[in-house]
């Protein structure tokens, strides 16, 4: 395919997130091969859990909802999507420029921006179990247009299943092909990043769907979570010494584990004789991950979520987990409720209006282990 038909191709993947810009002429979106030779790299921060390589550009990545940012000064930015399939949010300075999957060319190219400084961003918000993928970076015309990014001073980190990461969240039904919930799953609309919004925190997504703290959906094979957690990225082969970044440091961890482990029967051949067995091995697993994590970070708090499923198998084995944590010290706020819920996205997962139903209840249990950042307390 020829470098024109790779434009047009990629044109026509970007027309609907373009045509987002259509009361605003002065600014375009353009598909590019790459951006040019003399540009300048811009300094940005990537948050989540990434690996940047010795001579190579950019950021391997595999977690849902890793997002990257800079800050310039001027009218123009290239972004660099990088490779493998993913669906990918560009805004500038809040506002949404491109919507894109899966894109042709990896470089978009935004000018016409008004004269000075802006923040651009990058969110990934598809889940990419079958590996790890790269983000390129962001560049400007002129070295003096680049800024250093801004740290926010509050962070959460939200470990879990398919409802933190927003399987199938955007459809509106709950039959759906394997395409249908690539292309509906969407970790913006999940609670996680809703409710770091509300407190303009940074977040990190380390969750899967299917996995579970002891046991998968239908004990099915791979990593259960704690396991994958254990890696920098999920599919490297082996876990990391260093799969914790010394400058990530959130004040809050939200997990919400447990419906994969509970919501299908014990078949043969499991370890577990009975649903006893499994709940005693769930809440001793569970309570050892939690004092690993705090183990990393000693002044985090911590919220637990518990489904419905199993006829509150979930909830009972997740509240004794807390009682146990409790009694040693951990600083853990009453477990979280999800249900009941609409569950009318793919697969009877949350939607989009569930996903907020779930962001308001942990909002406002946030709030009331840290009231210091209620809106306006600042």
């Amino acid at each position: 395919m020829s470098s024109s038909d790779l434009l047009k191709s990629s044109a026509a993947l970007l027309a609907s997130s373009i045509s987002l810009l259509a009361n605003a002429a002065s600014l375009e979106v353009q598909p590019l091969a790459a951006w040019p030779v003399d540009s300048a790299a811009l300094v940005a921060r990537a948050v989540g859990r990434v690996e940047q390589r010795p001579g190579e550009r950019g950021w391997r990545y595999q977690w849902p909802g890793t997002y990257f940012e800079a800050r310039f000064s001027g009218t123009m930015v290239y972004v660099d999507l990088g490779s493998g399939d993913k669906h990918a949010r560009v805004s500038i300075d809040n506002r949404e420029m491109v919507d894109v999957m899966r894109p042709a060319l990896a470089v978009l190219r935004i000018r016409g921006l008004p004269p000075g400084e802006h923040v651009v961003r990058v969110d990934i918000v598809s889940e990419s179990q079958d590996g790890a993928q790269v983000f390129g970076g962001f560049a400007v015309p002129d070295q003096a247009a680049a800024l250093q990014p801004r740290v926010r001073g509050r962070a959460i980190e939200f470990i879990g299943d398919s409802y933190t990461v927003g399987y199938g969240a955007a459809s509106t039904s709950r039959e759906c092909s394997v395409e249908e919930v690539w292309r509906t799953t969407d970790n913006s609309l999940a609670f996680g990043p809703r409710v770091a919004g509300r407190f303009d925190a940074d977040y990190r997504i380390n969750a899967i769907s299917g996995r579970g703290m002891v046991r998968n959906f239908s004990n099915e094979a791979g990593l259960t979570l704690p396991a994958a957690y254990a890696h920098l990225l999920p599919a490297d082969p082996l876990p990391a010494a260093d799969a914790d970044d010394p400058n990530w440091s959130p004040q809050l961890f939200v997990v919400g584990l447990g419906t994969n482990d509970f919501s299908t029967p014990i078949g043969a051949g499991e370890p577990w004789v009975d649903a006893a067995g499994l709940s005693a091995d769930f809440e001793r697993k569970y309570v050892a991950f939690v004092r690993s994590v705090r183990h990393r970070h000693p002044a985090a708090q911590f919220i637990l979520l518990a489904t419905d499923v199993a006829d509150g198998a979930v909830e009972r084995s997740v509240q004794r987990v807390r009682e146990l944590l409790v009694k040693e010290g951990v600083p853990v706020a009453k477990v979280v409720d999800l249900g009941p819920l609409a569950l009318d996205g793919c697969d009877w997962h949350p939607s989009s209006a569930d996903q907020e139903k779930i962001a308001h209840r942990l909002a406002a249990v946030i709030e009331s282990m840290l009231p210091e950042w209620r809106q306006g307390s600042d």
